[in-house]
């Protein structure tokens, strides 16, 4: 053999030792995990069948519960939508970045949304190759810099602002420039990416459709975050015949709630539906929680908790909560220990083994390890709520409640005994109370005040 011959053998079998080598290590490493986040807004926690709901049936949602965990204990971050959905998008305490009230729906100011020096999930995993959309309500900021295809996302199919008309008729306006009241903007025509485009179909059904779409015709081979965020059951109360007439035995408000309700739920039976005929389950994290407690205007229902969104009691803080990673986390289990709604970008990051900045550690936790059992300790021994506008600061402690407001309390609850929260011990136990007290005050004293405008001071 001569030597060129020799040249070539040795040059094939180094090679075939390298494609060897690269099959393995690429074997050894876990293929990154999916994520499918379905966020509904101003839903209550009783308005689910997994948290004993009745007469609003909901199988698909309660199909995540039932093939995952079931979170008793399931909390956002703050009472109403704007800043809930900032800290559960950082992983982060939005009280930390200001961002501690729903912003003006203006798109002239540039500080109006999630600041730019935040990173939210769709931020954190492009790095490692993942490819993000968003389906329905933003509300993080209208300004050109702050909208989602500039915040980490590839596509974007939706709205917006913190709220939006669900029938296609209603849809007249082009663009936020042409708002001259509030409120004005729930009727802009949907955007697909950065263009307004016409729409024939109920809102939900649209955005339910888009969801399918982006998973079935373009991103089944992953890794891919999908960002499912319905307006529903929010204001204003509409939905079709086909959902309303499911309710027969319903009257008012109730009955329409119901059918945006139930609108929702098969949007997410198609999802899971999807994922289930591409074999995308195993591989795949779905997430469903509501951005906070029901509120008092469309017809919720927090039982058997006290209060609701826009306050500090567990009917505005707790809320439907359930997560599935097929064949990961053990099916069918009710875990009970404290969740919170920071704990979603913290998981998918560490299973997407994506970096995050060490100046702006995440406050949510990996929650695979206590979903599993490895770790029975609880996530969070400690949670914390401000409300900075009101002054108001609540804190749970393993079982113990306190919320200190202006405007009524002090309050402190044994929510192990009293998760209805209708024995306030704060004068029986002021050691306990003040101890407390004392520790949310801290952790507050340095966070800076409103980073920008409220939503009432535009237009």
């Amino acid at each position: 053999m001569n030597s060129f011959c020799r040249g070539l053998s040795v040059l094939f079998a180094l090679l075939v030792v390298l494609s060897v080598t690269q099959h393995a290590l690429a074997q050894a490493q876990p293929t990154k995990p999916n994520l499918v986040l379905i966020l509904s807004d101003d839903q209550g926690y009783a308005d689910v069948g997994f948290n004993g709901c009745k007469d609003i049936p909901t199988p698909n949602l309660d199909r995540i519960a039932k093939e995952g965990a079931r979170i008793t204990n399931g909390y956002v971050t703050y009472p109403v939508c704007g800043p809930s959905r900032a800290g559960m998008m950082t992983g982060r305490y939005q009280d930390r970045f200001g961002f501690t009230t729903n912003p003006a729906i203006n798109p002239n100011d540039a500080r109006c949304g999630l600041p730019l020096t935040e990173k939210n999930i769709a931020e954190l995993l492009k790095p490692a190759g993942y490819t993000s959309m968003i389906v329905g309500k933003w509300h993080l900021g209208t300004h050109p810099t702050l909208r989602p295809l500039k915040r980490g996302f590839d596509e974007f199919y939706g709205f917006l602002s913190g709220g939006h008309d669900y029938f296609p008729e209603n849809l007249k306006l082009e663009d936020l420039s042409e708002v001259k009241k509030s409120f004005d903007w729930y009727r802009t025509k949907l955007l697909r990416n950065e263009k307004r485009v016409a729409t024939d179909d109920y809102l939900t059904d649209e955005l339910s459709d888009a969801g399918v779409d982006f998973i079935k015709r373009r991103h089944k081979d992953g890794p891919f975050f999908l960002y499912m965020a319905y307006n529903a059951p929010h204001g204003p109360l509409q939905a079709t015949k086909k959902y309303l007439d499911r309710f027969p035995d319903l009257q008012g408000k109730r009955k329409i709630y119901a059918a945006m309700v139930s609108a929702m739920d098969d949007g997410v039976g198609r999802i899971l539906d999807t994922l289930d005929e591409l074999e995308l389950a195993e591989n795949t994290i779905v997430v469903f929680l509501s951005d906070n407690g029901g509120a008092t205007n469309n017809a919720s229902r927090n039982w058997p908790f006290r209060g609701h969104k826009g306050k500090l009691f567990e009917g505005g803080v707790r809320v439907p909560f359930a997560i599935r990673w097929t064949g990961t986390i053990p099916a069918d289990q009710k875990y009970n220990k404290p969740v919170s709604s920071m704990d979603i970008a913290a998981t998918i990051v560490a299973h997407a083994r994506a970096k995050v900045d060490p100046g702006k550690p995440l406050d949510g936790v990996d929650l695979l390890p206590y979903l599993t059992g490895k770790n029975t300790k609880a996530p969070h021994p400690v949670l914390y709520w401000r409300m900075e506008p009101k002054d108001e600061l609540a804190i749970r402690k393993e079982g113990m409640k306190v919320i200190l407001s202006d405007k009524g309390g002090p309050f402190m609850f044994n929510l192990w005994d009293d998760f209805a929260e209708k024995k306030n011990l704060y004068a029986t136990k002021p050691e306990k109370f003040e101890a407390l007290k004392a520790e949310v005050e801290a952790w507050s004293k340095d966070f800076p005040g409103p980073a920008f405008p409220a939503l009432k001071d535009w237009p």
